[in-house]
């Protein structure tokens, strides 16, 4: 006999979330794992004694968290999806009957609560991670990506000076006694802006470029070509940098940085910075922070594994004074050793083919600030000697720069070419670049939709702790897998065997009367 199911809505209703949850749904697994009672204390503070009740703290929190597992950046949709998910509903504590906040008190929420309180919760989950042995501690690999900011290309604007022309006219006339009037009858704006000569080469630069009937690789069209971070900005997100990446289009970006500890891939640190700036210039700040965040957790980094791009004397040694190796591919303009010019520790000086020394004569800083040594042969020498012409053909002397960390550079090196720096190589690869994949494929991270630095940092953590999240309760409260034990090994064998060669007895020689 033919069924058919004929569809009535019942006016009173017997029905209870928790039964309709399976115990092995993630949500239900959530709820039953994450404790997030400590905002009402934090969040205490920001709101006052009268007034409308605002969104439950907890609830605003598991509803991001609930978006970046869903891969959902709108708050519009995510409020949509979230009503249609009877788990969802149960994690976040809500009935069948109930209705959910609205969307723009998402958005005015995360604008209101500051960034330590995201990194409060990042820390707890962390946290978790450490206690279920899914963290190891001593070997973190980072790296970086750019992530694209929520402002266009096309509503760039050229910068304005702080102060008008007649203003800063008046300050300087004021300041050499004159009248306003007299400079600006003498003053020519074009004098005023640049020289002249500098102002003909641009127009030239950019005239080519509007002539070349070649694109140049990552542009996606001559404007973009003709930008820059020191002459436009958009005034919609200020904060957002124009960058490129090799073979992709000039945008407007942030730029992530992020550790992944070695052992299961979680993730350490996260955090959102100016796009226009180096990786190297930031190591600093996240080793600081990744070690103490270790520290907290009663675990301690022995090992630094990043790219060529975080590689720089002033790090080598940074990371040296805090008893950490860095695996730090040396950048590919530096040359351990100068072809026929060796060097003498001893007396700290080149010798040249001929045998003459090039001492050490002093230092000289670069505009970015870095210390060169400066070594100068002797112009009598040089005058003399007959491969003066193949050696120094348009200069009185020859002359060596090299860096004050040139010793840290060669010890990096030397790392960079032994059998365990390849292993160390092939173990970032294979642990960080899968995570930022990840992230930017399946948890919302592919686009930056708030506005701001301090925005941008937000839902980086956010999806770092739904990342952590998952793994957490995909691997936690089991025993650490064999490659994590393996990894311990391998360290405890390291170790051993650099405190056996520190305490091992020199031979002593004793006079026979």
């Amino acid at each position: 006999m033919q069924g058919k199911k004929n569809y009535t809505e019942k006016l009173f209703l017997s029905f209870r979330l928790s039964d309709r949850i399976p115990k092995e749904n993630l949500y239900r697994r959530l709820r039953e794992t994450l404790d997030l009672s400590f905002l009402y204390r934090d969040t205490k503070e920001l709101y006052g004694k009268t007034g409308n009740p605002s969104i439950d703290p907890v609830v605003f929190f598991k509803l991001l968290i609930t978006g970046y597992l869903e891969n959902i950046t709108s708050d519009r949709k995510l409020m949509e999806h979230c009503c249609m998910r009877m788990d969802v509903l149960f994690f976040l504590g809500y009935d069948l009957d109930e209705e959910l906040p609205w969307h723009s008190t998402i958005s005015r929420t995360r604008q209101l609560y500051p960034e330590s309180l995201f990194e409060k919760l990042f820390n707890k989950v962390f946290a978790l991670c450490v206690d279920s042995g899914m963290v190891s501690g001593h070997t973190q690999a980072v790296d970086s990506a750019p992530i694209k900011a929520n402002a266009s290309m096309e509503s760039v604007v050229p910068k304005m000076p702080a102060n008008s022309l007649g203003d800063h006219l008046k300050k300087v006339s004021e300041e050499n006694g004159g009248t306003a009037k007299e400079d600006e009858r003498t003053a020519s704006p074009s004098r005023i802006s640049a020289p002249e000569h500098e102002l003909k080469r641009v127009e030239k630069h950019h005239r080519n470029l509007r002539d070349s009937p070649v694109q140049l690789m990552g542009a996606s069209h001559k404007k973009a070509r003709l930008l820059s971070n020191k002459t436009h900005y958009n005034p919609h997100d200020p904060d957002a940098r124009i960058s490129v990446k090799p073979g992709k289009a000039r945008k407007l970006n942030y730029h992530c940085s992020m550790a992944v500890d070695t052992a299961e891939g979680v993730i350490s640190h996260i955090q959102a910075d100016f796009a226009d700036g180096r990786d190297s210039q930031y190591l600093t700040d996240i080793s600081l922070q990744i070690q103490n965040r270790l520290r907290k957790n009663e675990l301690i980094m022995t090992d630094f594994l990043a790219d060529a791009g975080y590689s720089n004397g002033a790090n080598y040694d940074f990371l040296e004074q805090r008893k950490v190796t860095g695996w730090i591919p040396v950048f590919g303009k530096y040359k351990p050793k100068i072809e026929g010019f060796p060097y003498n520790k001893e007396k700290d000086e080149y010798n040249c083919p001929m045998n003459r020394p090039i001492p050490f004569k002093g230092f000289r800083t670069n505009r970015d600030g870095s210390v060169l040594k400066c070594y100068w042969a002797a112009p009598k020498d040089c005058k003399a000697c007959p491969m003066k012409s193949q050696c120094v053909p348009n200069t009185k002397c020859k002359k060596i720069t090299r860096t004050i960390y040139d010793e840290q550079y060669l010890r990096a090196y030397a790392r960079q070419h032994s059998e365990r720096g390849k292993r160390m190589k092939k173990l970032r690869q294979s642990t960080v670049e899968p995570v930022f994949g990840s992230l930017t494929q399946f948890y919302g991270l592919r686009k930056i939709d708030v506005l701001g630095k301090a925005g941008a940092h937000k839902v980086m953590l956010m999806a770092a702790i739904a990342f952590n999240l998952k793994k957490y309760l995909k691997k936690g409260g089991r025993k650490p897998s064999l490659g994590i034990i393996r990894t311990i090994i391998n360290t405890l064998q390291d170790n051993l065997t650099i405190f056996l060669l520190q305490i091992q007895p020199r031979p002593v020689l004793i006079k026979v009367p």
